[in-house]
């Protein structure tokens, strides 16, 4: 299973309905993502470029990508951007391997 950064805005009448009608919009997508296969691990209001942070589990990039999907089609976002995430223990698996050939790799010359 993969991790993901989702990191989105709301639309002005989006806040506007919500400011009307407070809710926990991480726990409405909670139960769509478990649908999906997909996990919401954590998610936060940000108040800045984006109006909000989730980090999600997903075990493929379909699931991952009809996720985003679900939040496109429903109008309520102006933007979102999925980063794909590694642990650290990934991070370091994938530097061992570069390692074991970077001496075949050669810089495009001048």
């Amino acid at each position: 299973m993969a991790y993901y950064l989702i990191q989105g805005s709301y639309t002005p009448e989006a806040w506007a309905d919500m400011v009307k009608n407070p809710q926990n919009r991480l726990e409405i997508n909670r139960a769509i993502a478990e649908n999906l296969g997909v996990t919401i691990v954590d998610g936060w209001l940000a108040f800045g470029e984006y109006d909000f942070v989730l980090i999600i589990q997903a075990a493929d990039r379909i699931s991952e990508a009809a996720f985003s999907l679900i939040g496109w089609a429903g109008g309520a976002l102006k933007s979102i951007k999925t980063t794909p995430l590694m642990t650290w223990r990934e991070g370091i698996e994938a530097m061992k391997k570069a390692s074991a050939v970077t001496s075949e790799y050669k810089p495009p010359s001048k």
